[in-house]
């Protein structure tokens, strides 16, 4: 169960408390007039990025896929997410596209975990399978997030912009990408009640 896709799993998770004790943390220096904290923040956000990335790669590559893999590679997602977000929001309380998009984002996440978790208990788990929305929504909401830690112009772009617009086209794929699935729910369903 301790194969390598997994470690890098439990590594995103693991640097959730490293994450928030860095944000906490009251950094004053600056290198290239960015804040430090702000990068190192963005850098350990990007490494989390990548491992999810490699994760999943390295379990389909190695033939070593597994259900607890499977289980823990979509919390540990969730969780880092869900943390970025709240640290941003709570950072930034004066910006109600962030405030709004960060309730947006962490309520979908917890109403399609549940969603995903009743269909597994009828067996049809594969009905509520991740869409090229879903994709594209974690997409920008990477790009986004990566970007709201960062907060800094970087040679002139406004990054700190750039992130919130990501994040508002993230929070609309998921809306969207919730209502889909909510609907793939209910026809399937529909369709179980039918043939039974």
């Amino acid at each position: 169960m301790m194969n390598l896709p997994n470690l890098l799993t439990l590594f995103r998770i693991f640097i959730i408390p490293i994450f928030v004790l860095l944000a906490l943390l009251d950094m004053q220096s600056t290198c290239f007039g960015v804040p430090v904290k702000n990068i190192l923040l963005c850098a350990l956000f990007a490494l989390a990025g990548i491992t999810d990335y490699f994760d999943g790669y390295l379990a389909r590559k190695l033939n070593v896929s597994s259900p607890f893999g499977a289980f823990l590679d979509p919390v540990a997602d969730k969780l880092i997410v869900a943390v970025a977000l709240i640290i941003i929001a709570v950072d930034n309380p004066q910006s109600l596209i962030i405030v709004l998009c960060t309730i947006i984002i962490i309520c979908r996440e917890i109403t399609i975990s549940a969603l995903r978790e009743w269909m597994a208990s009828l067996g049809r788990r594969n009905s509520v399978a991740v869409s090229w929305i879903g994709k594209w929504k974690t997409t920008f909401q990477m790009g986004a997030i990566g970007c709201l830690l960062f907060k800094s112009h970087f040679f002139g772009l406004p990054i700190f912009l750039i992130g919130e617009i990501g994040l508002i086209i993230a929070a609309a794929l998921t809306l969207y990408s919730m209502v889909d699935y909510l609907i793939l729910a209910y026809q399937s369903e529909k369709n179980h009640h039918k043939e039974s």
